[in-house]
């Protein structure tokens, strides 16, 4: 939790792993915002077996907010509703749905005031569809270790991940980081933002594929850094985490390191022989 004050959210995921509940992680402590991070097992398995409201969720991380005691009743299982008057919560899953409900609320949607509707909306959209293609690196950075399937170890698709790999390196990283560069050198902001002068969810999502990148492949990313052909994204980086409340997050306890999750470093995922 980020703050004394009652938490209004809990973030559940599994124990011991960043993974993509750090997306969200990242949304609360950017912005100070209380918040319980649940990672009991016990009460995770229940939220992706259908045992909650409808639509059922398929993974985590999933959010879970409270309902306010003067809204509609909340049908919180698959059989039963809620008794009368009961103040019960509500669910979203997915990190980029949760990020998109969230980014609003913790100022993180780079609101201007006196815009209009449309522009804020066209926006927000904007937002989201940089979250969404942060994601997709973080997707891809997994696939390098798993690329047949999840359920098989690591050293079960060996070769297949070092060519998995050598694309991701050469092709896929590349694409991403000039795609970043582009946005932020075109942002008129010229704020070291992707979206606006402010920090939103867009600029979270893409630090923490950044922070999984540096760990799994840290030769291509200090390579990358080296060569001077992203600029804008090394600075972008050095920005966001001198940010104050962010600062003080990723040097505190609180922030999870990686480890056999997403992001993993194998030296000869990395290049090196």
């Amino acid at each position: 939790m980020s703050s004394s004050s009652s938490p209004k959210y809990t973030l559940h995921y599994w124990p011991g792993l960043p993974g993509r509940g750090e997306y969200v992680r990242l949304a609360f402590e950017a912005t100070d915002t209380p918040y319980v991070d649940d990672t009991d097992v016990k009460n995770i398995m229940p939220l992706t077996s259908g045992g909650v409201a409808s639509p059922p969720h398929f993974a985590v991380p999933i959010l879970e907010i409270p309902a306010s005691s003067g809204s509609k009743r909340i049908k919180t299982q698959a059989s039963q509703s809620a008794p009368e008057g009961a103040i019960n919560s509500a669910y979203i899953s997915q990190t980029s749905a949760i990020l998109a409900y969230l980014a609003p609320k913790l100022g993180l949607a780079g609101d201007v005031d006196g815009e209009g509707e449309e522009e804020r909306e066209i926006r927000r959209a904007h937002i989201d569809q940089l979250v969404l293609t942060s994601m997709d690196l973080c997707s891809e950075a997994h696939d390098t270790h798993h690329p047949i399937a999840s359920s098989l170890y690591y050293e079960d698709q060996l070769q297949e991940s070092k060519h998995r790999a050598q694309i991701f390196r050469a092709e896929r990283v590349p694409k991403f980081m000039k795609h970043f560069n582009t946005v932020l050198s075109s942002n008129i902001a010229k704020s070291h933002r992707l979206v606006g002068s402010t920090t939103t969810t867009a600029d979270l999502a893409f630090f923490q594929s950044l922070e999984g990148i540096k760990f799994a492949f840290p030769r291509l990313l200090k390579a990358m850094e080296t060569s001077g052909t992203y600029p804008e994204v090394f600075e972008f980086h050095k920005s966001l985490a001198s940010e104050e409340k962010l600062s003080a997050y990723l040097g505190s306890d609180r922030r999870r390191k990686f480890t056999n999750g997403i992001f993993r470093h194998y030296p000869e995922l990395d290049g090196e022989s």
